[in-house]
Formats: C-alpha cells, structure tokens, sequence
C-alpha cells in the first residue's frame, strides 16, 4: 500500500529480542536518510512495551522486531494499525504461549531471582545459533550483549513473555507491507511459524535464509539489510506481489 502522503523520510523503530540490545543491529546497514529509533525491552507486559513502542516517534513509522520484539510489534500494529506504515519480523511467533514455555519462563526467573543470571544466560545461549553450535567468538559477544542487557530488565522480558496473546487476528487485519525473515536452523522460531505469519498478512513476502539461527541481524546482516530495503520499496507500491524466497 502506497503512503504517498507521508511527509518525509519514515523512521524505523527497532526492537530486539531477549537478552539482546541495539547492539544486535550493529552490522545491519539501515537505509539512508532515515532516522532509527531502537527500543528497549524494560518492562513487565506486552501491551506496556508496545507503548514504548508507539512513543519512540510521532506519526507513521517502520517497524522492525526480532522475536520478542516482533511480538511486541504485532502489539503495537493491534493498538495502532495506522501508525504502522511497514512491518519486518523475524526469528519469532505469533502464537500464544504453549504451557512448556510457561514453565520455562518461570524456572529462568527463579534463577535470576537466586541470584544465578549468569547461568540463564548460559542455558539460552546455545539456542541462539544455527544447530544450536555458536562459535567462540558467538559465545563471548552473546554473554557481552546479555550481560549489558542485564538481570532486571531479563526478568521483565520473561513476565512479558507471559503476557503475550495471539496475533493471528492483528495479522489478519494488517493492511501494511510486510516482509518476514527465517532462519531454516532456528532451534527457537522454526520456519513453520513464520509461514504461518506470512500466510496471515495480505501481501507479505517470506524469505527463508538456510544456514541462518535465531540472531538473524548478526548472523545474516546481509539479508536483513535487503529485507529493509524491499519494506521502502513496497512502502512506495513499487513492490512485487507475496512470495516466498530462499536466499543463499
């Protein structure tokens, strides 16, 4: 859908998933001349940080999230559709939590709370690479990121990890572009369930990155840049109709 009117450049609003931060985005080349507005993920409900989300800017903007943070984006787009003039969501799920997570949030806040965040960062870390093998160098930067992240604003993530809903209606209804990005090696957010987001939206492209885990902005920058570039180009109606790709 064309946003002829809009006035100037839109702005992107970004948010990142658990235990990550705007660091995440660090090798992603955002388009240029638009301003990037990231969003921290410090509060204890969905509806809360969606909020956060509809105040990073005023007016129309692009959303960008990454699996907690596209959850809080499907919030954002129930609150406000109009505001939401393009979407980009990857490494996520749009369905309500299952009771086997439930019980995973509950036993990682218990650690945090025993004073054992450096073992939950330990416990997640595996699950945020391809096969579930980071290299070295994957491990020191995810410990660095969650670490800066911190225990805090962990254990409100996880208590908003609870407060999630459905969002198959709030997709239904999207009348914005959307481009949707997987990673075939996600052990978290498998591809299934980003078919199921871009079978919803109307329009929306599906791209399927095949050596790719869950932190697709530093495992696949790459993709993630060309996949904001086509969230412009379809902002402009200059995009191609739903499909769904693989990229190498």
């Amino acid at each position: 859908m064309p946003n002829e009117d809009m006035p100037g450049p839109l702005p992107f609003v970004v948010v990142p998933g658990m235990l990550c931060d705007a660091s995440l985005w660090r090798d992603v080349e955002f388009p240029e001349g638009h301003d990037v507005h990231h969003v921290e993920l410090r509060r204890a409900d969905v509806e809360a940080l969606a909020e956060d989300v509809l105040a990073a800017v005023a007016g129309p903007f692009l959303l960008v999230g990454l699996s907690l943070g596209a959850i809080v984006g499907f919030e954002a787009l129930r609150r406000a559709p109009e505001r939401v003039a393009g979407l980009c969501v990857m490494a996520t799920n749009a369905g309500a939590p299952r009771p086997e997570q439930y019980a995973a949030w509950r036993a990682m806040d218990e650690l945090i709370a025993a004073g054992r965040f450096t073992d939950v960062v330990e416990r997640t870390l595996p699950d945020m690479f391809p096969d579930r093998r980071p290299t070295p160098g994957d491990e020191r930067r995810y410990r660095a990121m969650a670490h800066a992240v911190g225990a805090g604003a962990a254990r409100a993530q996880l208590a908003a990890q609870a407060t999630r809903t459905d969002a198959a209606d709030v997709l239904r209804a999207a009348r914005c572009p959307a481009v949707v990005l997987a990673g075939a090696r996600d052990v978290l957010c498998p591809p299934a369930f980003h078919r199921a987001i871009a079978d919803a939206v109307p329009g929306a492209v599906l791209t399927l990155l095949p050596d790719a885990g869950h932190l697709l902005p530093w495992q696949r920058p790459d993709a993630v840049t060309a996949a904001l570039r086509d969230l412009l180009a379809a902002t402009a109606g200059t995009a191609p109709a739903s499909t769904t790709a693989t990229t190498p």
